[in-house]
């Protein structure tokens, strides 16, 4: 009985995380169809109109702003809407977190947040961190030490740390911050 018990459990582990991908993408495809078909179906004519129009105008918009925020005009507008989400009270605590945790995601952007991994002693072992500042300053510390920040996330996203470490206490690695994170998010269970 115990046989069949681990059986499918690895059945279980083995589809259930491309059955979440999958509904992930369906449930994505499916919410822009959903929100874009009524304004296409007002702007187009009855006839031209085809389902899976959505999705495609969903996608030019993600490929419009992408494009747009790189513009000083834009790039200032959303500072000012940023400006203003952060003064509601309880509306600002979720933004914060929201747009934190999507800036560790702009991985090999000019200026993004996670520029490269590095190995940090910790005790009698080391841990994985990314640089998210070169030429560190801390106010009140003086400009005569140089220091780098390196984010030190714990696994499964749970939280982190960051220190501001000497450039002798971090060794670079040559690992990438993509596999990196997927080391540190799964707890080093990761498949290769």
């Amino acid at each position: 009985m115990k046989t069949i018990g681990r059986v499918l459990l690895k059945g279980l582990l083995t589809i259930l995380p491309i059955g979440l991908t999958l509904y992930f993408v369906y449930w994505l495809s499916a919410t822009a169809e959903s929100l874009l078909s009524g304004p296409l179906k007002v702007l187009l004519p009855q006839d031209i109109y085809q389902p899976g129009m959505g999705l495609v105008a969903g996608f030019l918009l993600l490929i419009t702003v992408g494009l747009l925020v790189n513009a000083y005009i834009v790039r200032r507008l959303i500072d000012l809407g940023e400006a203003l989400l952060l003064r509601v009270p309880l509306v600002k605590t979720v933004f914060a977190a929201l747009r934190d945790l999507t800036g560790l995601m702009r991985v090999g952007e000019a200026g993004g947040e996670l520029q490269r991994v590095v190995l940090v002693d910790f005790g009698p072992g080391r841990v994985i961190g990314f640089v998210t500042q070169e030429n560190a300053t801390l106010p009140g510390l003086g400009a005569d030490q140089s220091l780098v920040a390196v984010y030190l996330p714990m696994s499964y996203q749970i939280g982190g740390y960051t220190l501001y470490l000497p450039y002798d206490r971090v060794e670079p690695t040559d690992l990438s911050v993509e596999a990196a994170m997927r080391i540190v998010l799964t707890g080093g269970l990761q498949n290769k």
